[in-house]
């Protein structure tokens, strides 16, 4: 039996994605036959079994993708399959953004399980959902909260979030940061934590007449400014006019910049906002998402605020950092159990060996072109074609070669092994 089988897999078509084929994520799709629209967002490329956008195998029968590890444990190995409930763990993603995602945070497992008990209409499912986004393209994301002396800095630059916030909160806040924001103790952080808390809860629960009063203002005083801040500020309230309080928001959480090839780990209880460019995604297969701003979309203010870690931090120390793999690989090995990615890049006419993984992976070719061989070397067994756009699952125990052409090749790799005791 085969352990490589290439996939077609399916688009996601939302307003925030990119157009036609300037998108990523359709020029990957266009690969195995989709016809593209270049009036049609193509925000996302989903590659998994997620029932949503199932990919499918490229064989006579068409085989999901599901059914073919839910119908042979040693594509998984027996651990994987247990652990999984024989299913893929990690959803596999190529993001395309033309504007802001909404601001938003994934619920850990406890508090995944409660809101799909309680509230199965918003929440989908019982799962987590912690995700890591490596740049295809210069990238920009807002991630976790800033250190609190920028907070600060940004409620004098910007009078309007303070009068928002109100005069009790913001000197409170002000107090804590000169008291004990710089400090390491423990007790110390649990209470700049608390009076970081009170900011996020009264900017979230301002008046929408306020916020938009008040968000006005601000952009007609900083029209024109050219600081990355203000510029900002001034793009995501051209992109979510009328008044969207994730235009403020933007002012607690960091801006972060990344090049290709920078990743960032976005785990459970933290606030992000994805902003421009490309990405590969990986994240554990779910679809709960807690709202906040930079949406039209159901905002659920009172769950977000209790669930955040309100953890602080800047903004260099959200990015990952990979360790090598290979001769010509890196591994983003994010502290959860359900996924890492290895990103692969050969000049031309190079070759890459990866050793045998314990556990089900999910391959996508982002540029270049070459081959691919399940073995030691590439005259072991089958050749694959690598093309951009191609997209193969390979079992479990499965070594592989890939080998470039003259044009050079890059890929990235997601897997899972198991890790029940």
């Amino acid at each position: 039996m085969s352990t490589i089988y290439r996939l077609q897999c399916k688009t996601q078509s939302y307003d925030w994605g990119k157009l036609g084929d300037v998108s990523k994520a359709a020029t990957y799709a266009k690969a195995s036959g989709t016809t593209i629209d270049n009036a049609t967002p193509y925000a996302e490329f989903w590659m998994g079994t997620h029932p949503n956008a199932p990919s499918i195998v490229l064989d006579e029968a068409k085989t999901t993708l599901r059914d073919l590890v839910k119908n042979h444990v040693e594509l998984s190995t027996e651990p994987v399959y247990k652990q999984y409930n024989g299913d893929l763990p990690f959803l596999f993603k190529i993001l395309s953004i033309r504007k802001a995602l909404s601001i938003q945070a994934h619920p850990d497992k406890v508090l995944g399980s409660r809101l799909f008990k309680d509230f199965p209409q918003n929440y989908k499912d019982p799962n987590h959902k912690p995700e890591m986004a490596l740049a295809l393209t210069p990238f920009e994301a807002l991630c976790g909260f800033r250190p609190l002396n920028e907070i600060a800095h940004h409620l004098e630059v910007y009078p309007e979030l303070a009068e928002l916030l109100g005069k009790d909160v913001t000197d409170e806040f002000f107090d804590t940061v000169k008291a004990t924001g710089d400090s390491t103790k423990p007790e110390d952080i649990e209470k700049n934590k608390a009076a970081l808390k009170k900011v996020f809860e009264a900017l979230m629960h301002g008046s929408a007449e306020s916020v938009k009063e008040s968000l006005a203002r601000m952009i007609a005083r900083i029209n024109g400014e050219e600081d990355t801040v203000s510029r900002l500020l001034i793009r995501l309230d051209q992109q979510y006019p009328g008044g969207d309080v994730g235009v403020f928001s933007s002012l607690l959480l960091n801006y972060v910049s990344m090049e290709p090839g920078q990743a960032i780990f976005l785990g459970a209880n933290e606030p992000h906002a994805y902003l421009s460019g490309d990405c590969v995604e990986c994240m554990a297969t779910s679809d709960n998402v807690v709202r906040a701003g930079l949406t039209p979309k159901f905002k659920d203010v009172d769950v977000l605020v209790e669930m955040l870690t309100y953890q602080y931090g800047s903004a260099e120390s959200r990015k990952m950092e990979p360790v090598k793999y290979g001769d010509h690989s890196l591994l983003y090995d994010p502290p959860i159990d359900e996924f890492a990615v290895i990103l692969t890049k050969l000049n031309g006419k190079e070759t890459e060996k990866h050793g045998s993984i314990e556990g089900p992976s999910i391959l996508i070719v982002t540029s270049g072109s070459g081959k691919l061989s399940g073995g030691e070397s590439l005259d072991d067994g089958s050749t694959y074609d690598l093309k951009e756009g191609y997209v193969y699952f390979i079992g479990a125990n499965t070594p592989i070669v890939a080998a470039s052409n003259e044009s050079g090749l890059e890929f990235y790799r997601a897997y899972s092994v198991a890790t029940d005791n």
